[in-house]
């Protein structure tokens, strides 16, 4: 049986605030999202669809993924890799 490595609450409060900073970066940008949507073009009646493209996007496009990726083995990069150096090259010309 392995057993989980007791963590102090230095380490608690590190990850904690760590993860407090992204959250509160992630929420400054989707607080302006609809704006940065109007200035690229978007017209108002159109926000609500770009909201939801990325959420229905994740709801196909994730299982696809998972599927693929449960049933690839590559010998030296193992089961996950290929996909996340592919996922890393499309979102860096993204």
């Amino acid at each position: 049986m392995i057993t989980k490595p007791k963590l102090s609450i230095t380490s608690i409060v590190n990850m904690s605030v760590g993860f407090f900073g992204i959250q509160f970066g992630f929420a400054l940008q989707n607080g302006n999202v609809s704006r940065i949507f109007q200035t690229l073009g978007a017209a108002i009646d159109d926000i609500p669809i770009l909201w939801v493209a990325a959420p229905m996007t994740g709801l196909i496009v994730q299982p696809i993924i998972g599927y693929f990726s449960d049933r690839t083995w590559h010998q030296k990069w193992g089961r996950r890799r290929p996909f996340f150096f592919i996922g890393a090259l499309l979102a860096s010309l993204a």
